[in-house]
């Protein structure tokens, strides 16, 4: 029988570009459950402890509402991003182009 370890994506998360090409993705899927859980995930990546220090917010605090199922307060989150030395910002949707209306076929 094969045994193979659990993953844990944190294990991964070991340089500043990584850490934001992850958050960048969760961010782009718009689940805020997966957002929660992927800054959890980069706060364990550098040390739950130093950025639950850096926070002002308690360890276990942070590891219940940064997990999948948590609902952290927005402060909570921007103090989170901070602490890992990340900010958040905002960029415009692409613009779409108008469906035109006008029907294929016969011309006029």
């Amino acid at each position: 029988m094969t045994k193979t370890a659990a993953y844990d994506s944190a294990e991964f998360l070991d340089t500043a570009e990584a850490l934001q090409f992850y958050l960048e993705e969760a961010m782009e899927s718009g689940d805020s459950s997966l957002i929660a859980h992927a800054i959890g995930v980069a706060a364990r990546a550098k040390g739950m402890s130093d950025v639950a220090r850096r926070s002002r917010r308690s360890r276990e605090s942070l590891y219940r509402s940064l997990s999948a199922s948590g609902k952290p307060e927005f402060g909570t989150i921007i103090d989170v991003l901070k602490a890992l030395g990340l900010r958040l910002s905002v960029k415009a949707e692409p613009v779409k182009p108008p469906r035109s209306t006008r029907k294929k076929g016969k011309a006029a």
